[in-house]
């Protein structure tokens, strides 16, 4: 019994890490929906680039930073076989696979934030120092319980700060890195006129921009659901809470958002951020109402962000993830408790300290990494490359070959169309 037992929970958490790892897909299309369509190759190749880097830094320096733990041991004490290391049946193993999935989602969630004007080669080195250093640094104070931070939260507040699916470890941290790095890139060219009002760009693609947000959607249940991490310890509350959120922030950024396509679909995202902190212990009504704030929330200071702080985040990454991160961290604390109808066991103090902590975490490693690169690299592709697109400048090929552009030594782009010739499009 207790072999089949270790082998389920292989299984449950190795399927938990495919649904998470298929996430990245959403990821990508959400972004190649979103951006114009001479910077679709460019979302596509950054997002598997950067998921195949954050995975082996993490594997080498980021998991032990985190949790403590190495994997340079022969094979047998990986699987158990040899000492008491590691789990039998490789469990271990499959949960670095889960958490690896979470860990990549930081480069992910930036990389929708500096779409469209950053360069490739310094963002991949940003995702490694990112995922190897500054990341597991506040998930092992959260989720590897190192560095003595649970232990402070406990003897202020008499309970440990909760993130059960990672709200602010995950969502608020990433989302406060991409506003750094927003910051450090500045706007795209065109999007601000001189008398500082704002030039629409509209989605290039609405479909991709709603199949990677369903993507990600049916994704979350694993990213939530399968953070109990073992068979013994699933909820379906977890599964309950998470779909309410997630109606609650389509019907929100619906009304508030007045049918824009782009809201809605990104509303779901928004109530799913917000609810993985507190969906093991909030009462289903709970979840729904912080689901339905995050929607409409996400919607305003989306808004907000590019109309009056004039900020050029493309996807919207730290309204999403920074603010409806930062809210659900709250949010547990409030919907956690048992007089709200919660499962206890939260304390608001320590989710007010733990959030305002991850979001500052976030905003001031984010300022650090992208600040030095661009002090010592640069980060923002020339004037000539944004203009002709990441796809050329960078990958040499677009996403549309009947509308082949190609950058010449000069430096500008020439647009060929079958029916009229070449002409110069800069």
């Amino acid at each position: 019994m207790e072999t089949t037992k270790t082998g389920v929970d292989v299984l449950f958490v190795l399927l938990g890490a495919v649904m998470v790892l298929a996430m990245h897909a959403g990821f990508a299309f959400l972004e190649v929906g979103t951006v114009r369509r001479k910077n679709q190759v460019n979302a596509l190749v950054k997002i598997i680039s950067d998921f195949a880097i954050s995975t082996i830094v993490y594997f080498f320096v980021g998991y032990s930073v985190a949790y403590g733990t190495t994997f340079m041991v022969g094979a047998d004490v990986l699987v158990g076989k040899t000492g008491t290391s590691f789990a039998a049946s490789g469990y271990d193993l499959v949960k670095f696979f889960f958490l690896a999935t979470f860990a990549a989602a930081i480069p992910a969630i930036v990389s929708g934030g500096i779409a469209e004007r950053a360069k490739f080669n310094t963002q991949t080195i940003a995702t490694a120092i990112l995922v190897g250093l500054v990341y597991p640094t506040y998930e092992g104070m959260v989720w590897g319980t190192r560095f003595g931070f649970q232990d402070m939260m406990k003897g202020l507040f008499g309970f440990a700060f909760h993130d059960f699916a990672g709200s602010v470890v995950v969502h608020a941290v990433g989302g406060w890195i991409g506003l750094a790095a927003v910051l450090m890139l500045g706007a795209r060219l065109g999007r601000y006129r001189r008398d500082g009002r704002l030039v629409a760009v509209p989605p290039s693609n609405i479909p991709f921009l709603a199949l990677g947000a369903w993507i990600l959607s049916v994704g979350w249940f694993g990213f939530n659901v399968m953070s109990a991490q073992t068979i013994a310890e699933i909820s379906g509350l977890v599964a309950l809470n998470s779909l309410l959120a997630m109606v609650g922030g389509i019907v929100t950024s619906l009304l508030v958002g007045r049918n824009d396509p782009g809201f809605v679909h990104n509303g779901a995202l928004a109530g799913l951020v917000a609810v993985c902190a507190g969906s093991d212990v909030m009462h289903p009504i709970g979840a729904l109402i912080t689901g339905g704030v995050a929607g409409a929330m996400f919607v305003w200071l989306f808004n907000l962000c590019q109309n009056k702080f004039k900020i050029d985040d493309v996807l919207g990454v730290w309204a999403l993830h920074g603010m409806c991160g930062f809210l659900g961290g709250i949010a547990c604390g409030v919907f956690g408790l048992q007089s709200l109808g919660g499962l206890g066991g939260v304390s608001l103090g320590a989710q007010v300290v733990g959030t305002v902590l991850g979001a500052a975490f976030g905003l001031g490693g984010g300022l650090a990494v992208y600040g030095g690169l661009k002090a010592t690299m640069g980060i923002r592709l020339s004037d000539e490359e944004e203009f002709a697109g990441a796809d050329l400048a960078i990958h040499h090929i677009g996403a549309y070959p009947e509308e082949a552009t190609t950058m010449h030594d000069d430096g500008l782009a020439m647009s060929v169309h079958a029916s009229n010739g070449p002409k110069r499009g800069y």
